[in-house]
């Protein structure tokens, strides 16, 4: 929709940031310079105005979450104003804010914004592994965001099984769980990738995650594994087999009845007794 005053915003902005005696790096009641608050907002246009003065500080963060202009845009999906931040070379794009550490590739990362997360990792000095409590690419593996699971692997210095601090889960296992089979079949193409870890709370791993939430396809990528145990149990004593009988998801409990590589040959499955007798599990 056509809105005038919105168009005058930046006009009058020019002619004020004109002014040598104005300090624009002064905070605001919200505790906020005015590039980081044009910078949140998406307003590319003020963005640009301020970073063409050179006594604009566009590292300065704000007093409250700690995080940059460019943290900010990467957060909210301003793919325009963050690629005018990154146009600054004394702009430094992997300062984490000081509210939870998260950096701007990880804010990207979490919130699928796969163009922030393609320009910023394009700077060499942003790690692609870095990490707060959670690594970008577990928290673009727990949302489903396919496009930035796969720039994220495409770089060979990222780590496809580290797993989060709290809960001990891996990218994987965080997928399977959710039942995002894409993001599943993108982890499993990295060899160096290990299907079979569980979490530390639970003791369970990504096959039965994905069996007790009743993800088919999960289930049978996984079991496509040799490496995958289908008969491991967790904290509980329960295995895949249990915990899909138990939630009544019957065509995984045929898929993990039937023969597995990692079975021996002379192994025979165990019909799991009635659904309505496992509720008690």
């Amino acid at each position: 929709m056509h809105n005038p005053l919105v168009e005058k915003v930046p006009r009058a902005a020019g002619l004020l940031f004109g002014r040598r005696y104005v300090n624009l790096d002064s905070l605001s009641e919200s505790s906020q310079t005015p590039l980081s608050w044009a910078a949140g907002n998406g307003h590319e246009g003020i963005v640009k105005l301020l970073l063409e003065r050179k006594d604009v500080n566009p590292n300065i963060p704000e007093t409250l979450s700690g995080q940059t202009p460019l943290s900010l845009a990467a957060e909210n999906g301003h793919e325009g104003a963050a690629k005018l931040l990154l146009g600054r070379k004394e702009v430094k794009p992997d300062i984490p804010n000081t509210r939870d550490g998260q950096t701007p590739l990880l804010l990207a990362a979490e919130n699928g914004h796969e163009g922030i997360v393609k320009l910023l990792l394009g700077r060499k000095e942003v790690n692609p592994d870095g990490k707060f409590s959670r690594t970008p690419l577990s928290l673009a593996a727990e949302k489903g965001h396919e496009g930035i699971v796969k720039l994220l692997l495409e770089r060979k210095e990222v780590n496809p099984d580290i797993p989060d601090m709290l809960y001990g889960q891996t990218p994987l296992l965080l997928a399977a769980e959710k039942g995002h089979e894409g993001v599943v079949k993108l982890l499993l193409e990295r060899k160096e990738a290990n299907p079979d870890i569980p979490d530390t709370l639970y003791g369970q791993t990504p096959l039965a995650w994905a069996a007790e939430n009743g993800h088919e396809g999960t289930v049978q990528l996984l079991l496509e594994r040799k490496e995958v145990n289908p008969n491991s149990s967790n904290n509980n004593g329960q295995t895949p087999l249990m915990l899909a009988a138990k939630n009544r998801h019957d065509r995984i409990v045929e898929l993990l009845n039937a023969p597995h590589p990692n079975e021996p040959l002379n192994f025979v499955p165990a019909s799991p007794p009635p659904v309505y007798r496992l509720v008690s599990w």
